[in-house]
C-alpha cells in the first residue's frame, strides 16, 4: 500500500517504513505541503495514496466522499514518530487489509 503522510507527521516516516511501504511519501516531497485538505484528497486520490493523518478533516472527506483515497486516522495526542512508526507496524496487516476492502474507508489507530 502506498501511504501519503499529512504535513502533521515527520516526514522520516517515509524511510522509517519503506519496508513495508516502499512506494510511499510525504505531502512535504510532492508540493502538498501548503495545500488544503481537498487538494492533498484529490492528490492521493488520483496518484493511488492511501492518507496518513492525525487529523478529523480527512475522515470527513471521506464521509463525504467515499473512498478511495482510503484514510488512516493516527487517533493518538501528541506523540513521537517513534511512537506512530511503532503503531503502523503493530497494525500493519490491518493497513494491508484496508486496501484489499473496498468497502472500508477509514482506520482508525489509538
Amino acid at each position: 500500500m502506498k501511504l501519503l503522510f499529512d504535513q502533521n507527521l515527520s516526514p522520516r516516516l517515509v524511510e522509517r517504513l519503506s519496508d513495508l511501504c516502499p512506494n510511499s511519501t510525504h505531502v512535504y516531497r510532492i508540493g502538498l505541503d501548503q495545500a488544503s485538505d481537498l487538494e492533498v484528497w484529490s492528490a492521493a486520490r488520483t496518484q493511488g495514496y492511501a492518507i496518513v493523518s492525525q487529523d478529523a478533516d480527512f475522515s470527513d472527506l471521506s464521509a463525504m466522499f467515499g473512498a478511495p483515497p482510503k484514510v488512516i486516522w493516527i487517533r493518538r495526542g501528541n506523540c513521537s514518530t517513534r511512537e506512530i512508526e511503532s503503531l503502523l507496524r503493530l497494525h500493519y496487516e490491518a493497513v494491508s487489509d484496508l486496501d484489499s476492502h473496498p468497502e472500508s474507508r477509514i482506520l482508525a489507530l489509538f
